[in-house]
């Protein structure tokens, strides 16, 4: 199980450092959250050391002061019209680049990077390719408000639910909303239950990325595969 867990580390590090290998000196970099974009993080921390001019685009609280602390200058969402390219994580993804991101409860703020950002590289061990999305649940942002309707909504619509808690108190994400961890099973086409679920009242984001990646690496073993969009 250690091995195992090893090769897993070293796939997504090797994942890394392949994205990271496209990053061009001046650009803006959105950077991921999670144990992968980790090491992307990290790697962008050692060419701003090497004298490369780079400013970035944080995803979560915690990537803010990781980044922070390896001397990367950060811009707020709110003061960038474009990002050359991102560098993330997901939980899942399949062949057509379709993605469930959200377990580290970072994906409202995922999603608005990736949708600024010109290329969005996803990097991943090999445990993270299915062949269809769903056996990992998709992560629902929702305003405290509007938890009840929304809950009811989704169970309409076929999910099993379950609020996220951590340490038994009720997650909250940075945006101070909880999340619903929604479970549809597996899913033969991923984009019309996307569209749905954009459109209940009180969604702030979803986990399912459809049209979002441009590229994704996954680390296999001690090489990288590279899965490339239309």
């Amino acid at each position: 199980m250690e091995k195992q867990m090893n090769w897993s580390e070293q796939e997504k590090k090797n994942a890394a450092l392949e994205a990271v290998k496209q990053i061009k000196d001046n650009q803006i970099i959105g950077l991921g959250t999670g144990s992968t974009a980790f090491y992307a993080i990290q790697a962008v921390g050692e060419l701003v050391k090497s004298g490369m001019h780079l400013q970035a685009v944080a995803t979560s609280v915690h990537t803010e002061e990781l980044a922070a602390e390896l001397g990367i200058k950060l811009l707020k969402p709110e003061e960038v019209e474009v990002i050359d390219i991102t560098i993330d994580g997901a939980d899942e993804f399949d062949s057509a680049l379709n993605l469930i991101k959200g377990g580290g409860g970072a994906l409202f703020r995922e999603k608005i990077v990736a949708s600024l950002s010109k290329k969005e590289i996803i990097i991943a061990d090999s445990s993270k390719l299915v062949n269809k999305l769903g056996k990992f649940k998709i992560p629902v942002e929702v305003v405290p408000f509007g938890l009840s309707y929304v809950k009811q909504q989704l169970e309409k619509s076929g999910a099993t639910c379950y609020l996220r808690k951590r340490d038994d108190k009720v997650f909250l994400t940075d945006n101070h909303n909880y999340i619903i961890d929604a479970d549809f099973g597996l899913l033969d086409n991923p984009a019309p239950l996307a569209e749905t679920l954009n459109q209940i009242e009180g969604v702030v984001a979803h986990g399912l990325f459809i049209h979002l990646a441009t590229q994704v690496i996954m680390g296999k073993g001690d090489q990288v595969v590279v899965y490339a969009g239309n």
